[in-house]
């Protein structure tokens, strides 16, 4: 790419084409690492059944992927905030794809979690390295819109794993695996097309380091974390996902919660499980509402220092009686009569009251909920450097896995416990009721966010400002990778 004020119009038009499909394609692929997260728990009873396990190892299988995906995350995003972004990201995507496609192979428990771990490693690149590279993108007036489609593209992952698994994964259950593995390795080579993408170049105050034809040339540093650690609304946006993800990790277990619904009416396995994913999928799309919440992210935060975070909290606690509902709602199908569950799905919608006021209740619980996910990002790489963003998003995904991992670990056991006094489906709507009250302390916590984001937006700017001013490490083009970037 070239620097700004060296190029002409039409090298300019040019390169801001090349931007948009950069754009685009870092938001299609990082939808495929979620589709990875996605393609197991749908599939927990044929798998365990193959495996000779029960469900609930399978469970700690999705709770040690999260993890290890959010460990290995951290160790990318350093490489990638200190090296070249590209490299770190395409090997990345070929390990999660090995994990996938090794996985049709295992014939026992511990082959199956060796090869879902080998798949979670190469997945911590994705988010971590891809977000760093978006947010170089973006200026930051329109970083809430944009982020609101990075963070879209990756819940359609997970509803497109739900439904990618639940409907060509009912006869055989490796089939989903195969599909993703060989998507897995054309999303590797795509990332050859994207454009070469310059550390800082979206951001207003380093305008005139780019104009001179320099480089923005500070990298992290382990001299940096202390600093990185003392910045408060980091504190506020890494912590609130240890609660959060522990509500979010529960909901993998919406399929299940369906299947058996549908199971409860009389229908069978194959066709109950078919019929779950389809309504975790359809009951999940007020996640695209994330667009709104992102905009008017946007627009408060021109305003107000602390809008994003405001927007956030004010959504993820509105959402918690929403869901509640929704676990309890009745879904009355019609008697099984042997038509595809697609057609069955969708044609309940329009005739059961019961199926479609459920279906309302989840559009707005997830219209609400989903405001988190765009705003956390823009707030990351508002109150952070360009050098930190990669290193601080994946610390915020650490905490998030380990509280999806417990989350998801917890539900189960939680679920186990209730059966004793509750059958399925009971014993599944109360457990995913009672992990909602996780949400609570993530509002306190964005709120407290909306306290201390301006002052740190503030000293970012000026820190910026700085550097572009003259300070010899901002645009020296032989600055040492290791330069402390604070």
């Amino acid at each position: 790419m070239t620097c700004a004020g060296q190029s002409g119009g039409g090298g300019d038009w040019v390169g801001s084409v090349h931007r948009v499909y950069s754009v685009v394609v870092f938001i299609i692929l990082a939808s495929l690492d979620n589709v990875a997260i996605g393609l197991v728990p749908p599939l927990y009873s044929p798998i365990s059944r193959a495996l000779g396990v029960g469900e609930g190892a399978l469970g700690v299988v999705t709770a040690i992927s999260y993890l290890v995906t959010a460990v290995a995350a951290v160790l990318w995003a350093y490489a990638g905030d200190r090296t070249d972004r590209k490299p770190v990201l395409m090997v990345g995507t070929l390990i999660w794809a090995a994990g996938t496609g090794l996985t049709v192979f295992a014939t026992g428990y511990w082959g199956f979690l060796a090869a879902q771990l080998l798949a979670a490693v190469g997945l911590g690149a994705v988010g971590s390295v891809g977000f760093s590279v978006v947010s170089d993108l973006i200026s930051p007036r329109r970083r809430g819109l944009v982020m609101s489609l990075w963070g879209l593209s990756q819940g359609v992952g997970t509803l497109a794993g739900v439904l990618v698994a639940s409907q060509l994964g009912g006869e055989d259950w490796r089939t989903p695996f195969y599909v993703l593995a060989a998507l897995g390795v054309v999303a590797g080579v795509a990332y050859f097309t994207t454009a070469d993408i310059r550390r800082g170049q979206s951001e207003p105050d380093l305008a005139a380091v780019f104009a001179a034809g320099e480089e923005y040339e500070h990298r992290i540093s382990r001299d940096d974390l202390p600093r990185i650690a003392a910045r408060r609304t980091n504190v506020w946006l890494v912590m609130q996902g240890l609660t959060a993800q522990a509500a979010f990790g529960s909901l993998v277990w919406l399929p299940r919660l369906f299947q058996a619904r549908a199971e409860e009416q009389g229908y069978d396995e194959r066709t109950a499980i078919a019929i779950g994913g389809l309504l975790a999928t359809l009951f999940q799309l007020g996640g695209v509402l994330s667009i709104v919440g992102g905009l008017i992210g946007d627009r408060w935060q021109r305003r107000d220092g602390g809008g994003r975070a405001k927007v956030a909290a004010i959504g993820i606690l509105a959402g918690v009686p929403l869901y509640v509902l929704l676990f309890f709602a009745p879904l009355s199908l019609p008697e099984p009569d042997g038509r595809p569950a697609l057609e069955l799905v969708l044609g309940s919608l329009f005739t059961s009251p019961s199926l479609a006021g459920a279906f309302a209740l989840a559009l707005l619980a997830l219209a609400l909920t989903s405001a988190n996910s765009p705003n956390w990002f823009a707030l990351i790489a508002d109150v952070n450097p360009p050098e930190h963003r990669g290193t601080v998003y994946s610390m915020g995904n650490l905490v998030n896995g380990v509280g999806r991992a417990a989350g998801n670990g917890l539900v189960g056991a939680v679920f186990a416990a209730l059966a004793r006094s509750f059958p399925p489906p009971a014993n599944l709507a109360i457990g995913l009721a009672a992990f909602q009250v996780f949400f609570i302390p993530t509002g306190i916590m964005y709120w407290l966010a909306s306290r201390t984001s301006p002052r740190d937006i503030d000293e970012v700017h000026e820190l910026l400002r700085a550097r572009a001013a003259g300070e010899p490490a901002a645009v020296s083009s032989r600055t040492p990778a290791g330069d402390s970037a604070g």
